[in-house]
């Protein structure tokens, strides 16, 4: 019999988190961030429940190639954009749009021969100082763009470091708004279309908010009209009555005051639960919330099951989604909802709904 734990994702949820989106924005098109397997929840499956999307953004070309010949006629970029000159052409071949953040791509660009010519967005570097041209160097970069006979269309795009936090946008917002360059925009990730409307250019790029998590630590996915995409699901498998002053797992960092029944969960740090949760990470079971006790093993964990007397062996626990926001989660886990959501492992069976 196979472990009773599963990952179960809410397609319908993921097109309402969308509509949700264009609530918010309703003046830009959407370009859905669906890489890293759509942040754990598969592509294909994904990008089906959020084919109303004007377009998808990823990072691997081999991704984005799986997409058009799945039938995605959408935009589809790459958000690093291209490494070779194989690479380039696969990209026009397949119509996929590429990011260009560095010199060097645009001399591929203008030393290449392609099939047809190519959309390109030409991201700006406003302070994340990650990818992306200087502010003195973007206007050079996007007229050698827009001289070179490969390049079919423009966006320019930059990136918020700040926009969930206190930073806020308003510095980069200046540094970009400087530039009086007559292409459509890519500015807000979720938290910026959310938060800061002067950001909502053409193109906006939803990533975390489609999933059904919050952005912002201080705001609930309910209280963003959200609703949770994944909901990771698994059974209580054996019970343990234990004495005052009783240890749990692995070089115990939780030693019980009274007595208490724990129930024992599979799912560890080898199916993406992380293994530093802490004491009183929030789950539930059987509806009722609770937390873990004592350290995450590889394939179990220990929740606290005392004021549950009708929990036992064959008992569902939820340890994050509906009823348990995997932000909450995070949050006690000193780490981000991405995290975890990107984190589940590929031996957890996907059932969709």
């Amino acid at each position: 019999m196979s472990r009773p734990i599963q990952a179960r994702i809410n397609l319908d949820a993921l097109s309402e988190n969308l509509a949700r989106v264009r609530r918010y924005a309703p003046g830009s098109k959407v370009l859905s961030v669906i890489k890293a397997n759509a942040y754990g929840h598969g592509l294909i499956r994904t990008a089906g429940a959020l084919s109303a999307s004007d377009g998808f953004a990823l990072l691997d070309l081999e991704d984005a190639v799986r997409l058009r010949q799945a039938g995605f006629g959408q935009k589809i970029v790459l958000l690093e954009g291209c490494f070779s000159s194989d690479e380039l052409h696969a990209a026009s071949r397949y119509s996929i749009d590429i990011v260009v953040h560095c010199v060097e791509q645009i001399d591929m660009l203008e030393h290449a021969q392609l099939e047809q010519k190519i959309g390109v967005f030409a991201k700006c570097n406003t302070g994340m100082n990650r990818l992306g041209f200087s502010p003195s160097e973007f206007p050079d970069a996007v007229s050698r763009l827009e001289k070179n006979a490969n390049v079919s269309d423009i966006v320019l795009m930059t990136h918020f470091y700040g926009a969930d936090g206190n930073e806020g946008v308003t510095g980069q917002m200046e540094v970009f708004g400087k530039f009086k360059l007559n292409h459509p925009r890519s500015l807000a990730n979720s938290a910026a279309l959310i938060r800061y409307p002067e950001t909502r250019g053409e193109w906006v790029r939803p990533g975390i908010m489609l999933y059904g998590s919050s952005p912002f630590s201080e705001t609930s996915t309910q209280g963003l009209g959200l609703k949770p995409v994944m909901t990771l699901i698994s059974r209580i498998i054996a019970v343990q009555e234990i004495r005052a002053g009783d240890g749990v797992g692995y070089g115990p960092i939780f030693r019980a005051g009274q007595d208490m029944r724990i129930g024992i969960v599979a799912c560890g740090y080898a199916d993406g639960f992380p293994r530093h949760a802490p004491n009183g990470t929030p789950v539930l079971v059987q509806g009722r919330r609770t937390a873990t006790v004592g350290r995450v093993s590889m394939d179990m964990l220990f929740v606290d099951i005392s004021n549950i007397r009708d929990a036992g062996i064959g008992s569902e626990v939820v340890l994050w989604g509906e009823g348990n926001p995997v932000e909450q989660v995070a949050q006690a886990c000193g780490t981000i909802s991405y995290e975890l959501l990107c984190a589940v492992a590929p031996r957890v069976p996907v059932s969709y709904c």
